[in-house]
C-alpha cells in the first residue's frame, strides 16, 4: 500500500483511545480487516508477501493503525478454522464488515451442555474491542464444572467465537503507547453458544494456500513487519532532527536487514504453499528465532538512539514519542519475548 492510499487524516486521528468514525470507515472501504479472507467470503485474499507489506506500511504511518489491522485480520484468518455454514453465515450473509478479534489465554471455561457450550470468565487483551464485530476466545472445557484433561494430563482448551452481543468490554488499556488499539479485556458470563461455534487451530475447512501456512509462522511475520514500519518511521524522523551519525547509520543498517529478511521468507514460503510443499516445523523454528532476535536488535538501536534526539523527542505529541512509545508497548507482546528465546544474549536467569 503506498502513501496516497492511506487516510488524509493529521497523525493525531490515530493516537486517542479510539480511532475516529472516520478512520474506521477508511479501513472498512480498503476492506482491511479481510485481507487474509478468500473472495468467496467477501475477503481480498492477498499472497503473504503482499499482505505483509500492505501491514508494514501501515504501521510506519501509525504504529496504532498497523497493529489494530494486523491482529484484527490476523483474527479474521480463522474463517478458515470455521465450519463453512458458520463461515458462510458470518461473513456473507452480514452486511456489516466482519472484524473478528480477542484473546490467545486459556482464562475461561466451557461447561459441556449436550451440544452447546456455556462460556464464562474475563479475558485480557483483545486488540480493537470497540471495533470488533465477533470476539475470539479459548476456554477450558469441563463437565459438570470438572475440566477434561488429554491423554498428556494438561487440560483440554478449545476456541469459540461469539457475537459482541454477548461480550461486556472491561476498558482496562491504559499504556503509554498504541493507546488507539484499544486492546481492552472483555468479559463473558454463562452465554450459551452452539458446538458448531468452536473450532480447533490446526483443522482446516477451506482449501486457500494461505492456510496451509503454520499459524506460529503466520504471526510471526505478521508481527514483525510492525516493529520493521514503526523503526523505518522513527528512522525517517529522526533524519530530520540530527546529523547523520554511527547510530543513525547503525539502526538503518538493523532495519534494511529486518526487511530483508523478513521479506526473503515470505516469498520463499509463498512458493512453497503454491507448489503444495508443507512448511518444515524446524523452518517454523528459524524464523521464529530470527524474527526475536531482530526484535531485539531494533529495540537495542532505538533505544540508543532515542537519547541523542533532544527534548522534541520527549515531547508529548511529537512523531518520535509517539513511535517510541507505539514500538515500546508493542515489545511487550509476549511473541518475540527475550525470556522465550534461546540466545544467550537475552535470556535472563
Amino acid at each position: 500500500m503506498k502513501m496516497k492510499d492511506l487516510p488524509r487524516l493529521e497523525q493525531t486521528s490515530f493516537n486517542g483511545d479510539e480511532f475516529p468514525s472516520e478512520v474506521l470507515d477508511w479501513i472498512g472501504h480498503k476492506n482491511l480487516w479481510n485481507i487474509w479472507v478468500p473472495k468467496s467470503f467477501r475477503g481480498l485474499e492477498m499472497p503473504l508477501p503482499d499482505g505483509l507489506k500492505m501491514l508494514q506500511s501501515l504501521a510506519k504511518f501509525n504504529g496504532s493503525l498497523g497493529w489494530t489491522v494486523t491482529l484484527c485480520s490476523g483474527a479474521n484468518f480463522f474463517v478458515g478454522n470455521l465450519k463453512n455454514d458458520v463461515a458462510e453465515q458470518i461473513f456473507n450473509k452480514s452486511r456489516d464488515s466482519i472484524c473478528f478479534g480477542g484473546s490467545g489465554g486459556a482464562t475461561g471455561t466451557a461447561q459441556i451442555n449436550g451440544d452447546n457450550y456455556v462460556l464464562n470468565g474475563t479475558w485480557k487483551y483483545a486488540t480493537g474491542a470497540p471495533y470488533l464485530t465477533h470476539f475470539t476466545l479459548n476456554a477450558k472445557i469441563q463437565k459438570d464444572g470438572v475440566d477434561i484433561v488429554q491423554e498428556d494430563g494438561s487440560p483440554l482448551i478449545r476456541s469459540f467465537i461469539v457475537d459482541k452481543q454477548a461480550v461486556e468490554i472491561v476498558k482496562d488499556w491504559n499504556t503509554m503507547g498504541l493507546r488507539a488499539t484499544a486492546t481492552h479485556s472483555f468479559r463473558v458470563n454463562s452465554k450459551q453458544v452452539d458446538g458448531k461455534y468452536s473450532f480447533k487451530y490446526d483443522e482446516l475447512h477451506l482449501p486457500q494456500p494461505i492456510f496451509k501456512i503454520p499459524f506460529v509462522v503466520f504471526a510471526d511475520l505478521t508481527l514483525w513487519v510492525n516493529y520493521i514500519g514503526m523503526a523505518e518511521h522513527f528512522l525517517e524522523e529522526s533524519q530530520k532532527i540530527i546529523a547523520p551519525n554511527h547510530l543513525l547509520h547503525g539502526l538503518q543498517q538493523t532495519v534494511l536487514i529486518a526487511n530483508k529478511t523478513c521479506h526473503e521468507h515470505a516469498t520463499h514460503i509463498q512458493n512453497m504453499i503454491m507448489n503444495f510443499k508443507k512448511v518444515p516445523e524446524a523452518y517454523s523454528h528459524e524464523i521464529h528465532q530470527e524474527a526475536t532476535d531482530s526484535v531485539q536488535l531494533l529495540c537495542d538501536k532505538l533505544i540508543k538512539v532515542y537519547p541523542i534526539l533532544g527534548i522534541r523527542a520527549c515531547t508529548v505529541g511529537h512523531p518520535l514519542n509517539q513511535i517510541f512509545s507505539d514500538f515500546f508497548t508493542a515489545t511487550q507482546h509476549h511473541n518475540f519475548s527475550p525470556l522465550s528465546t534461546v540466545n544467550n544474549k537475552y535470556v535472563i536467569p
